[in-house]
């Protein structure tokens, strides 16, 4: 799954420190990211409970980048703080035995104390998968958004192009966006085409509330014909949330990327989700 990821039956004690995981999970079945009070199902309270059965005793988990509901991740990062001491075969293979399996630990390791899941991240990477066919799908459904209408990916990926660097995202930033900035640097986007399946390709050191998927369905009324390529670049300017079109869906959206300075050493991710990688490797 990663690169220079250690093998699970290495002798190597983690623990007494602070401790990074790096996983995935399937959010079709969860509320989100963030634990809820209301006791629903999130991907944090079940990462939760299973690391702190492992560890034997309450945990408290700081995670890279929070999701919605619906949304997945290929590449997610936490820390915590422990006073215990496990191998590495028995936080990973723990770990997982207690989660649901719509969630998997891939790797476990200490950290400095200096790192941080959320601050110590250099830039996110997320892709946008559709599934463009006049027929919907059954077995992906949860995993692809859907098209009916033929999309152009090459006009999708020029009109892209606008909005890479920094900018005020206020026209891709959701109402109930938190961010105390709208600016954010996007650091690049690709729209590609296999067969079938096209996939937004975007990394920038962070994002805004829905932006992701708020460019998504933006791009995808140009890729229809809807809009001129060039409007891209003109809501960009406006930085009118109204003006840009639909938010797409979250069942396409995933979080494949967290990079973090080589020193922090967590294993460099191979972007997924699995069944794209074949077709993009990069």
């Amino acid at each position: 799954m990663f690169v220079n990821q250690p093998e699970l039956t290495t002798d190597l004690a983690i623990g007494n420190g602070r401790v990074a995981i790096v996983f995935e999970y399937d959010g079709a079945s969860f509320r989100g990211w963030q634990y809820q009070k209301s006791g629903i199902a999130t991907v944090e309270k079940a990462l939760n409970l299973a690391v702190a059965r492992v560890a034997n005793h309450p945990v408290e988990l700081v995670c890279a980048g929070r999701t919605d509901a619906g949304v997945h991740a290929s590449y997610q990062v936490v820390h915590f703080e422990t006073p215990s001491v496990r191998s590495l075969r028995s936080w990973v293979m723990g770990i997982n035995t207690a989660l649901p399996r719509s969630v998997c630990a891939h790797w476990a390791g200490n950290v400095d104390e200096d790192f941080h899941a959320r601050f110590s991240a250099v830039f996110r990477r997320y892709r946008y998968l559709i599934y463009n066919h006049p027929v919907r799908p059954g077995i992906m459904r949860a995993q692809v958004s859907w098209q009916f209408r033929p999309l152009d990916h090459s006009i999708m990926n020029d009109a892209a192009q606008a909005l890479i660097g920094e900018h005020d995202f206020s026209a891709f930033r959701a109402a109930g966006c938190q961010a105390r900035t709208p600016n954010r640097k996007l650091q690049a986007i690709a729209v590609t085409r296999h067969d079938d399946f096209l996939v937004i390709d975007v990394q920038a050191n962070a994002f805004l509330h829905h932006m992701v998927r708020n460019i998504a369905g933006a791009l995808m009324a140009v890729g229809t014909g809807e809009r001129p390529a060039h409007w891209i670049h003109e809501i960009l300017q406006q930085r009118d949330r109204r003006l840009a079109g639909v938010t797409a869906p979250p069942d396409g959206l995933y979080l494949v990327d967290v990079g973090y300075p080589a020193s922090f050493g967590l294993p460099l991710s191979r972007p997924g989700p699995g069944f794209a990688r074949p077709w993009f490797e990069n």
